[in-house]
């Protein structure tokens, strides 16, 4: 291996040897090879003056600061402009030296262009030896893949998968047919994804990369279905957030995730509205070492917050967020603190020695089959008193605005945790009456991967080798990202004047049957060696979620993601009487159920459906 100081004495070397051929050439072009004796004389007294000129010249312009292997047209442009600097001085030098000479005006013009060349030539020659891109057409080693899509990403993967040993890069696919036949760094566009089944047997390939970070999410899930009808193993490419972030590259594939399958488009957020929220302001999250609180201080650190307040119960999930936020946003200034939202002393502390302007209230119990049975009161106790003990804090010490984070299930509930989410909206709603603080509640559904998730555990099921466990062939769920639920809370957050209940665009419902086959599948299982069997509705558990009772309405927003629910409202002297239920000492979970059919009419625990004979044993 040569040292960087060797590199550049070749370099240097190899440009004087340019400079003196290149000057020769054009003489020697000039006179149609047959130099008379005088110019030949006057071409070896010169030589030497011009190369030493030029050498000058090139070390003033750096191009001896960069690295051929990585040759691009600023090198060009760079040698281009010192070679016509010193084209221009030649004479100038040998007018100022008084030389007796009559050098012919044609080779002043030869010698730039042929130097340009010979420079600009060999650095790109060596650049792709270095590359093998000279044998990218006859490159044998390597698996044969195909890439779908033929854009910017696939073009900057494509010079990527050249300098690899384990791929060999033989064709694109992509719907454009003004693209079909042509070339791309040198590879075909053989025809439409549709001909990716054909292709691939073709040509031997059973690998493809999908390289079409900034499509839809249809037509990205288009094309790991086409994978999957054609039995081929599919790998993408980052993210176009990722990539446009600069924190991966392009040629960093991963395997297709669940995500990839049941994720939507991105989230556009009013970025300047929420900097106007956010920044420089001292924000409060409640339940911050959980999937949702913790995604949402990773959004909220983006917006420069002067402060950010980090309340939770769990030790463990605030020393885990902690840490992350130590190593990813080393310059933010954030404080972790142990509590109940229960505690009201502990909350009131809190906010009063940090004096927060903005509250996301994302603490609550979520599980429902685990709130249903023996943890009744707790989940009401947990989310309705705990919600309002917060919310009266954040009103007594000056918090601007007070988001609540709500589900789904709390529409039409029948389920002790839905019910209780509802109580906790109504609770917002009466205190907005009563103070200058806005409240915000939003309601979406399942996130992917978060605690008491489906799908961790499908993950664990296939770990141990199965079976996959699903509790009705028929049941139904809205799935989206944590980090898109976390964006539309802020978005939802910024839009709210106070009293309004956000209901989240969750996209199309999933069967959680069919989760689970893709689930399988992307594990690199069959469903005969992973089996499906159903076990039955659980405690509270609905076939499907609903996303507005039927007594509501809902409104438009400027954000296609987001509308606004229409609910019965309460007032303060309900709150009252409220209040004075959730502060009993202990309740029973059959009681807490019929006290609460008073409590939230539209609360209905009711009869599960039969699960079907047929379908008691497997998912087939």
């Amino acid at each position: 291996m040569f040292n960087p100081n060797t590199r550049t004495t070749l370099a240097v070397l190899h440009d004087a040897i340019a400079a003196a051929l290149a000057w020769s050439f054009a003489y020697l072009l000039r006179f149609n090879f047959e130099l008379p004796p005088n110019f030949a004389t006057e071409l070896r007294h010169t030589v030497y003056l011009v190369v030493l000129l030029q050498m000058v010249i090139f070390w003033r312009f750096d191009l001896y600061r960069g690295i051929w292997r990585y040759a691009s047209t600023t090198d060009l442009r760079r040698i281009f402009l010192a070679v016509m600097l010193s084209a221009a001085v030649i004479p100038l030098m040998f007018w100022m030296l008084r030389l007796d000479l009559v050098i012919p005006r044609s080779v002043l013009i030869i010698n730039p262009l042929l130097l340009i060349l010979m420079m600009g030539g060999s650095r790109f020659v060596y650049r792709l030896w270095k590359e093998q891109g000279l044998y990218r057409n006859i490159k044998l080693r390597g698996e044969p893949v195909l890439v779908l899509g033929a854009g910017d990403a696939a073009a900057s993967l494509a010079k990527d998968l050249t300098k690899s040993s384990d791929w060999r890069l033989v064709g694109f696919l992509d719907d454009d047919s003004d693209k079909h036949g042509r070339m791309l760094n040198g590879i075909l566009v053989l025809g439409k994804m549709d001909s990716l089944p054909e292709w691939a047997e073709r040509l031997g390939v059973s690998q493809v990369i999908i390289a079409m970070p900034s499509s839809s999410h249809q037509q990205r899930k288009r094309a790991i279905q086409l994978c999957n009808a054609a039995q081929v193993k599919a790998l993408t490419v980052p993210s176009f957030d990722d990539l446009m972030s600069g924190k991966v590259a392009v040629s960093q594939l991963r395997a297709i995730e669940l995500d990839d399958l049941l994720g939507r488009d991105p989230v556009v957020l009013d970025a300047a509205g929420l900097h106007g929220l956010l920044d420089g302001k001292i924000v409060m999250v409640t339940g911050a070492g959980g999937s949702i609180g913790s995604e949402m201080c990773r959004q909220i650190a983006r917006f420069a917050p002067a402060k950010l307040v980090l309340f939770e119960l769990s030790e463990f999930a605030l020393y885990t967020i902690e840490q992350e936020l130590k190593q990813t946003c080393p310059s933010l200034n954030f404080v972790c603190l142990v509590g109940d939202v229960r505690d009201a002393a502990r909350v009131n502390e809190v906010m009063q020695h940090h004096q927060p302007s903005v509250l996301f209230h994302a603490a609550a119990y979520k599980h429902v089959p685990l709130m249903e049975q023996h943890n009744a009161w707790q989940a009401i106790r947990n989310n309705v008193l705990g919600t309002w003990t917060v919310a009266h804090a954040a009103q007594q010490h000056g918090v601007a605005k007070f988001v609540m984070i709500s589900t789904d299930k709390a529409i039409n509930p029948t389920n002790v945790m839905g019910a209780s989410k509802r109580l906790a909206e109504m609770v917002c709603q009466a205190l907005q009456s009563s103070g200058a603080m806005r409240f915000v509640m939003v309601r979406f559904g399942n996130v992917l991967g978060s605690t008491g998730s489906v799908i961790p555990t499908f993950r664990a099921q296939i770990a141990r080798g199965g079976p996959i466990t699903v509790t009705h062939p028929e049941i139904t769920r809205y799935f989206m990202s944590i980090p898109e639920a976390a964006q539309l809370v802020l978005q939802a957050g910024l839009m709210g004047q106070g009293g309004e209940i956000f209901v989240l665009d969750m996209g199309e419902s999933v069967k959680i049957v069919d989760l689970a086959r893709d689930l399988i599948r992307l594990s690199g299982f069959t469903e005969d060696e992973i089996r499906i069997e159903f076990t039955g509705l659980r405690p509270g558990e609905k076939l499907y979620e609903e996303l507005l009772a039927d007594n509501e309405h809902t409104l438009p927003t400027p954000h296609p993601k987001l509308r606004i629910a229409q609910a019965r409202q309460a007032d303060a002297a309900w709150l009252v009487q409220l209040l004075e239920w959730v502060s009993a000492t202990v309740m029973a979970d059959d009681a807490v159920r019929a006290a609460l059919t008073q409590w939230v009419p539209e609360y209905n625990p009711s009869a599960q459906p039969p699960l079907p004979e047929q379908h008691n044993r497997a998912g087939k």
